[in-house]
């Protein structure tokens, strides 16, 4: 046992520097990725902030979260196309003949996508501390925040790797990303769901984007967290679980 788990991450690490030089190859993915959430955030705080009644005092410590979110989101699409491409290319099933772990090849794509989305989040970070975030969180609260932002990229790139599996078309690939990206626009992420008419508010507050967003913006502000991260977290790790569930066995059907 212990021979195969180690034959496992040796593999997958192979497969996760393979995916990641073929991201540094292509930086304008990453930049791609990252430009976008930090346009809308210098949009949201610099042309539509001063609108917009949050309660807080510092419109850009309300909307962090939110982007950070939305960058992810934006991601998934480019995750799904390297898996088309690995599929109408035969590369699985070259990898699947040799003698390697199975799985190997489709953990290196989720790997990279959580290490990829790392950078993005790092960068659009360092930007919003340059337009005046600030947060008195500590060192457990600033890992919590990591922690639920690496689930939630985990949780989408599951979704993208079953698009990725069993699209059609490069099209068919990419379109996951955009319905993802309504559920961040539909939520607490911008403005207050209080502000929203009833149908719609009701929408967003039973969606799984608006605890992620409380949670992430009470952890930042070093504010208690409620029951809101539980709820966050069961949201995450139920829709993970299925994703990953069903990503295998269009895995499988493909080997």
């Amino acid at each position: 046992m212990e021979t195969i788990k180690n034959y496992f991450f040796s593999d997958m690490g192979v497969m996760l520097g393979r995916s990641m030089r073929h991201i540094f190859r292509s930086l304008d993915t990453i930049i791609t990725v990252t430009i976008m959430p930090i346009a809308m955030m210098l949009l949201f705080v610099y042309v539509l902030g001063g609108a917009i009644q949050t309660g807080t005092s510092n419109y850009v410590d309300y909307l962090l979260p939110g982007i950070l979110l939305i960058a992810i989101a934006n991601s998934v699409g480019y995750t799904s196309y390297r898996l088309f491409t690995d599929v109408q290319r035969g590369i699985f099933e070259r990898f699947n003949s040799m003698p390697i772990a199975r799985s190997a090849a489709l953990w290196g794509h989720v790997l990279t996508s959580l290490v990829s989305n790392a950078i993005s989040l790092v960068v659009i970070i360092l930007v919003a501390l340059l337009m005046g975030f600030r947060s008195p969180a500590g060192i457990l609260s600033w890992l919590a925040v990591a922690g639920i932002l690496a689930l939630f990229s985990l949780t989408l790139t599951w979704i993208a790797a079953i698009a990725g599996l069993s699209a059609k078309s490069v099209d068919g690939a990419g379109v996951i990303a955009y319905p993802i990206h309504f559920l961040p626009l539909i939520s607490s992420a911008f403005v207050p769901t209080r502000t929203m008419p009833s149908g719609v508010r009701a929408f967003a507050e039973y969606q799984p984007v608006t605890p992620i967003v409380e949670t992430i913006r009470a952890l930042l502000s070093n504010q208690p967290v409620g029951n809101e991260i539980w709820i966050a977290l069961a949201w995450c790790v139920g829709i993970s679980c299925i994703a990953y569930i069903f990503a295998m066995r269009v895995y499988k059907k493909r080997g």
